[in-house]
């Protein structure tokens, strides 16, 4: 029988792998913006991309799975190949031209993208208080993007097209043929930002340069912390509770305006920082409601360019 310290350890452990996720993903975020000042952001879509699709291929490997499986090309798996490539593109590219910090509070509106996405979507009764979140959550959202300002950034609205395509594609998850596994998925997730690489490229005119050995050590690094931050934010949600972990993905704004602050000069005005205040209270709230009247809320996993 275990202890109630080692049961306290395991209650522990669901929320610290997802803040380590979270950390993880924020310092990918950090090496791609790092790499894109000398490399074409498609060109660092593609070795994410094809680093990760290796990594997972070699992996199914070796559960003996298949990569190259018509299931994983057609109907809802389809829909969220293209959504994982869209907003693969819209994250690099948010990441290189836009400020760290207003990247990462713009994407925490993404389980309210979700919830609104599942109930246009997918007809799934949502009350009022929780359109009320969503609206408030979307007011933060305006906040940081100003329109109609001084203030505004054209820039800004690339991240929150990311959201718009990353929760389609998690939407589109909701549908995929359930004998597709976890690891298919991630394959083709990871798969699908080369083509958007490609098209990264071919829309910003630039080529493919032949990189440094410190630019071939960031990729790699971009690949290694981007698997790494994936594999731990499975493993949370499969130790720990939705309620005890859930709350947790938030740590990835903290992680990313401190790495904005520190290594990139980046200076988040009060705008900022209340806008992402008022999108984390009503992302909290929304999720809190959802565990109250005791539906799962839907889940929201991270793109392959992060995660």
């Amino acid at each position: 029988m275990s202890s109630p310290q080692s049961g306290g350890n395991a209650s522990l452990k669901g929320p610290m792998l997802m803040v380590a996720a979270m950390g993880g993903f924020a310092i990918e975020d950090a090496f791609i913006k790092t790499l894109s000042a000398s490399v074409p952001p498609g060109e660092v879509g593609l070795a994410l991309g094809l680093g990760g699709a290796l990594a997972f291929w070699i992996a199914m490997r070796r559960k003996g799975e298949r990569f190259l499986d018509p299931r994983a090309i057609r109907g809802a798996a389809l829909v969220r190949n293209v959504m994982e490539m869209c907003a693969a593109m819209c994250m690099i590219t948010a990441v290189a031209l836009v400020p760290l910090s207003v990247v990462s509070s713009i994407l925490q509106a993404m389980p309210l993208a979700v919830t609104l996405g599942a109930a246009v979507v997918l007809k799934e009764a949502v009350g009022w208080r929780r359109w009320t979140a969503i609206l408030v959550g979307f007011a933060g959202v305006l906040l940081i993007l100003r329109p109609g300002t001084q203030g505004f950034d054209a820039r800004a609205l690339i991240p929150l097209a990311a959201v718009f395509f990353l929760s389609a594609r998690d939407i589109a998850t909701r549908k995929v043929d359930p004998s597709l596994t976890s690891m298919q998925l991630s394959a083709w997730g990871f798969f699908a930002v080369v083509p958007g690489g490609i098209l990264l490229l071919f829309i910003r005119g630039e080529t493919l340069v032949m990189p440094t050995a410190l630019q071939a050590l960031l990729m790699a690094l971009t690949v290694a912390f981007g698997m790494a931050a994936y594999v731990m934010l499975v493993m949370s949600t499969r130790l720990g509770d939705i309620a005890s972990t859930t709350p947790f993905r938030y740590a990835r704004l903290v992680f990313a305006m401190m790495i904005g602050v520190i290594v990139f000069g980046e200076r988040p005005d009060a705008l900022t920082l209340i806008g992402s205040g008022v999108i984390v209270a009503a992302g909290l709230y929304t999720l809190m409601r959802e565990i109250r009247l005791n539906r799962k809320p839907v889940p929201t996993t991270e793109t392959a360019t992060l995660p």
